[in-house]
């Protein structure tokens, strides 16, 4: 089920003077334990005591605990993606596995993470739509860097999506699904254009 539109006050934006970073910084660093809860249960007094930054502070950037998760995998992929500046050679090529393979751990170790994307809602002038919308942006530039192939890259997500979600569901074993993964993932590397033209079994029918 969608979630209910709030009527918390919308989240502020990333600070940029170089004391408020580290602290948003820490909030989010914090919040990683917290992820691997479902999202219901991610208490954001208890996500304040472990940054030991003031709750009043933590509501200020992140007034709910989906703008709180949703943060935290952007900050997860803009680290992806500052790995890519410093080191493309490193993601392009034989490291697209790893990376794809990454974000794939990435959301089945996080089950709040993975509620908020899958619940998630497109509404004007909500801000979480705006977070969503950037999320989708940057997590295909991170996997597009390593794929040269934005139409490769967005096939590979949708198939994070689909694996994920039948991890989730239990229709898929974690084993069976990162099996299915490798196999989606071994087109693009035996060619000379990273198309991908294996879609693993679950991919079809994508649970909402």
């Amino acid at each position: 089920m969608p979630e209910t539109i709030s009527d918390h006050p919308p989240m502020a934006a990333r600070p940029s003077a170089p004391r408020q970073r580290l602290r948003y910084t820490r909030i989010l660093e914090s919040a990683a334990a917290f992820a691997r809860k479902g999202l219901d249960s991610v208490e954001l007094a208890e996500v304040a005591a472990k940054a030991d930054v003031p709750l009043g502070t933590l509501y200020r950037y992140f007034p709910s605990p989906t703008h709180l998760m949703l943060a935290l995998y952007r900050h997860q992929l803009d680290e992806l993606q500052a790995g890519a500046r410093t080191g493309p050679a490193r993601f392009r090529g034989r490291a697209l596995p790893g990376l794809v393979m990454e974000i794939f751990h990435m959301r089945v170790m996080q089950p709040a993470v993975e509620q908020c994307l899958s619940r998630g809602v497109y509404l004007p002038d909500r801000d979480t739509t705006a977070l969503l919308r950037e999320i989708d942006a940057l997590a295909e530039k991170v996997v597009g860097a390593a794929a040269t192939d934005a139409v490769a890259a967005r096939v590979l997500l949708l198939t994070v999506t689909g694996l994920v979600q039948s991890v989730r569901n239990r229709r898929l074993s974690l084993f069976e699904a990162e099996e299915d993964l490798k196999k989606g993932l071994r087109p693009p590397l035996s060619g000379r254009r990273s198309r991908v033209h294996t879609v693993p079994k679950c991919v079809t029918g994508l649970d909402q």
